[in-house]
C-alpha cells in the first residue's frame, strides 16, 4: 500500500468518526421531544446529502466532478443556518411551554 491510500482510508475513517460523534451529541444535547425528533430528522437528511455528494465526487468523471462543489458550497451553509434557526425556535417554544 502506498502512503496516499493509507492516508485516504485513515482520514476517511476519522472524518466519519467525527461526524458520528457530532451527530450523537447534537441529538443527546436536545432539550425536549420535538427538538430531539427534529434533530434526528435533520441528521438523517444531512448524512444522506453528504453521502450523495461524496458518491457523486467518485462517480462523475474528472474534471466535471469539481462542479459538484458549487451546489454543495451553496446549500451546506444555507442548510446549517436553517437547521440552527429551526432548532432555536423549537427550543424557545419548548421553554415557553414549560413555563406555562
Amino acid at each position: 500500500m502506498d502512503a496516499g491510500l493509507i492516508g485516504g482510508v485513515v482520514g476517511g475513517f476519522f472524518g466519519f468518526l467525527g461526524g458520528a460523534i457530532g451527530t450523537y451529541f447534537s441529538i443527546k444535547n436536545t432539550n425536549g421531544p420535538r427538538e430531539r425528533a427534529f434533530m434526528i430528522k435533520a441528521s438523517v437528511i444531512t448524512w444522506i446529502a453528504v453521502s450523495v455528494f461524496l458518491i457523486m465526487l467518485l462517480v462523475i468523471p474528472m474534471p466535471y466532478n469539481y462542479l459538484v462543489w458549487i451546489p454543495y458550497g451553496i446549500l451546506l451553509p444555507i442548510g446549517i443556518y436553517k437547521i440552527n434557526k429551526t432548532q432555536a425556535d423549537l427550543r424557545d417554544r419548548e421553554r415557553l411551554t414549560e413555563k406555562s
